[in-house]
């Protein structure tokens, strides 16, 4: 059976819902849970109106993402420990989540991944792609999904 999820979050409804049957599956069978986000990499700047448009600074937008992932991160930490299970977190700056989600799999010595599927299809799942998709795709560490 498995003993170490990784539940990687997004702050959105159905990832809180993947969170909180995550954590009541670990209670269950007794496994513990790392619960993950990936913070977005500082944006490139861009070009309107044919000047250059830099909307803050680096340190400023780090911060932000920083208070995104506290924020985000204590709602499953909230879950965790109201059901009292063993948990921790981890976020890292990354623009591409699936390949973060595999490496904080991995790092964290995690023997499954839990994570929500938006259940994109047709013409919207081909243009907005689906992390799930390339999480199961490329991982070697077996996947759960929550829809």
């Amino acid at each position: 059976m498995f003993r170490h999820f990784l539940v990687p979050t997004d702050g959105s409804q159905l990832s809180f819902q993947a969170v909180q049957h995550a954590v009541a599956l670990a209670k269950e069978v007794g496994a513990k849970v790392t619960f993950f986000f990936a913070k977005p990499d500082y944006p490139v700047a861009f070009y309107g109106e044919g000047a250059l448009i830099d909307p803050t600074t680096p340190e400023k937008f780090a911060d932000i993402a920083d208070r995104q992932a506290e924020e985000i991160l204590s709602q499953a930490e909230a879950v965790a420990r109201n059901s009292g299970i063993e948990f921790a977190t981890i976020s890292e700056v990354s623009d591409i989540p699936y390949e973060a989600i595999i490496k904080a799999s991995a790092v964290a010595g995690c023997d499954l991944i839990f994570m929500a599927s938006h259940g994109r299809r047709g013409i919207s799942g081909l243009l907005l792609g689906s992390e799930t998709q390339k999480v199961l795709a490329h991982s070697k560490t077996p996947v759960l999904v929550y829809r």
